[in-house]
Parts: C-alpha cells; sequence; structure tokens
C-alpha cells in the first residue's frame, strides 16, 4: 500500500511539474517588448524663426510663413500665435500580469506676440526635441 501511495504521489508531483513546466513555457513565450514614437504639430525650423522680425513682420506675413497657428490666445490686449511639435517616445515591457512603459515627451515651442497693429511685437521659441532618446528601463535614468 505505501507503495502504490508512493507511485500515487509521484504522478502528482509530475503532473503537477508539468503544468508548471507549462504555464512557464506560456509566459516566456508571450511576453515582449515595444517601441514606440508619435508627434504631433510641424517641425519649427530654426530658419522660419528667423525671417520673424520684431517691429517689421505683419500677421499676413507671419501667416504665410508658418500657416496657421497651433493656438491662438489673447493676452493683455496683444495676439499671442503658438506654434508647437510634440514628439514622444515610448519604451515597454510587457508581460503576461504586469506591464512596464517608459514615455519620454518633449516639445518646441514658438511663440509670437502681436500688438494691436497686427505687427510682431515679441517671439520666444524653444527646440527641446533634437535630444529625446528611447528610455527602455522603466526604473531610473
Amino acid at each position: 500500500m505505501d507503495q502504490n501511495h508512493s507511485s500515487e504521489k509521484r504522478g502528482i508531483t509530475m503532473k503537477t511539474n508539468r503544468y508548471i513546466l507549462l504555464l512557464l513555457l506560456t509566459v516566456a513565450l508571450f511576453q515582449g517588448c515595444a517601441f514606440s514614437r508619435g508627434t504631433v504639430g510641424d517641425t519649427i525650423t530654426p530658419e522660419a524663426v528667423a525671417a520673424i522680425h520684431q517691429g517689421s513682420t505683419t500677421r499676413t506675413e507671419l501667416l504665410h510663413l508658418l500657416g496657421a497657428p497651433d493656438r491662438l490666445f489673447q493676452l493683455n490686449g496683444r495676439d499671442v500665435l503658438h506654434y508647437y511639435r510634440y514628439d514622444a517616445k515610448a519604451g515597454s515591457l510587457l508581460l503576461i500580469l504586469l506591464n512596464f512603459t517608459r514615455l519620454s515627451i518633449k516639445s518646441d515651442d514658438l511663440f509670437v506676440v502681436l500688438n494691436k497693429e497686427g505687427v510682431v511685437e515679441d517671439i520666444i521659441s524653444s527646440t527641446r526635441t533634437n535630444g529625446l532618446k528611447f528610455r527602455f528601463w522603466p526604473f531610473g535614468e
């Protein structure tokens, strides 16, 4: 009887080991990595920014040079035209029950302030998307 019970217990253990092995194999096969990238807005070239001159460029010239702004708002009675480009990169580790993603977003912005006569009063620009890198590891740098 002891031998019968022992072989029955061994059969259960082997069956359990097979299920565990099958589960581990499934987890190993259905995990992976993903990389994605997205942009919003048009590229703002340094040449276009250099062609805008304070005190002389008009609204019409600005619209001809850059097109319609992405945003338009008023600030102290002046029109502010905002052009932007966002760049996003993501690296992901995809597991069965747990997923990790690291998302990096940077933007290039151009703000052009027009006075009440429609002439450029101020230009504020920044370019930060050039150095954007994929960062895969989700914990720290």
